[in-house]
């Protein structure tokens, strides 16, 4: 496992100069990745309905196409929901990331589509890799396995060629194959959707692992921390996994869950 972490930290850290490229030139960059979606999107629906083929800068995108709501957007979301292609994106959407929002509805679906997993996501995921990496170069990361505590998956009523979960979720389950070596518990587990039950196996089936790494959203972690420590009789994490260095978060502000 020692060459494998090194193999890997060395993989990663190669990102380090693209990355100082993004922070050195952020505006061209920007203007770059517009300049890609809008070029991707034009032959769309929405983007035959704005003139994406005619749109050569920033400031013509800003000029054309109206501010969006997702109130505004609802229609052709519920299209794509019913099964309907190339409404707002060209590749096949398959995949609606369900939260809760400041909108009308009680849910809101987000269209997934495979560049914004692979582009935005796991890219996003891979850059905080390396830059953990880049300044840390004695991490052993890559020795042991990342706990993962994501929301639950379930099949799209409306089209039952579709599927939709929490974000985290549709994550886990379009996770590259050398992603999923890496993570515990399976995913018969992590995609439980009865959160009790989830806590409950999540923390017996990773007592024993070697668990170098947490993901997930403080609030939920907080209660698996707990459930784990009450199971093992230890009074913090480092007791149960010595070798755990690194805790990826997102959603809310994590100084409420330091301790």
């Amino acid at each position: 496992m020692t060459l494998v972490n090194s193999f890997f930290t060395w993989i990663m850290k190669k990102r380090m100069h693209q990355i100082e490229l993004f922070m050195k030139y952020p505006h061209e960059v920007q203007e770059e990745w517009l300049h890609n979606l809008v070029d991707t999107a034009k032959n769309t629906e929405w983007g035959k309905k704005y003139g994406y083929a005619d749109i050569k800068s920033s400031d013509e995108f800003k000029n054309r196409v109206p501010i969006q709501t997702y109130d505004t957007l609802k229609p052709y979301i519920e299209r794509m929901l019913a099964g309907e292609q190339a409404v707002l994106w060209p590749s096949e959407i398959k995949w609606f990331a369900k939260s809760s929002g400041t909108t009308n509805d009680r849910s809101k679906f987000i269209p997934v589509s495979e560049e914004s997993l692979e582009e935005c996501h796991y890219k996003g995921g891979k850059d905080l890799l390396s830059i953990y990496c880049n300044n840390r170069p004695e991490s052993k990361i890559f020795t042991g396995k990342c706990l993962v505590l994501g929301g639950s998956s379930k099949v799209n009523q409306l089209n039952t060629d579709a599927s939709y979960g929490d974000l985290s979720a549709v994550l886990i389950k379009n996770l590259p194959i050398w992603a999923e070596f890496y993570r515990t518990p399976d995913q018969s587990i992590t995609l439980l959707e009865n959160f009790e039950e989830k806590i409950e196996k999540m923390a017996q089936a990773t007592l024993d692992v070697n668990v170098t790494n947490i993901s997930g959203v403080p609030t939920w972690n907080v209660v698996l921390a707990k459930r784990i420590l009450e199971l093992s009789g230890k009074s913090h994490l480092l007791e149960v996994w010595p070798n755990l260095e690194l805790y990826f978060h997102g959603a809310v502000n994590f100084t409420p869950y330091r301790e």
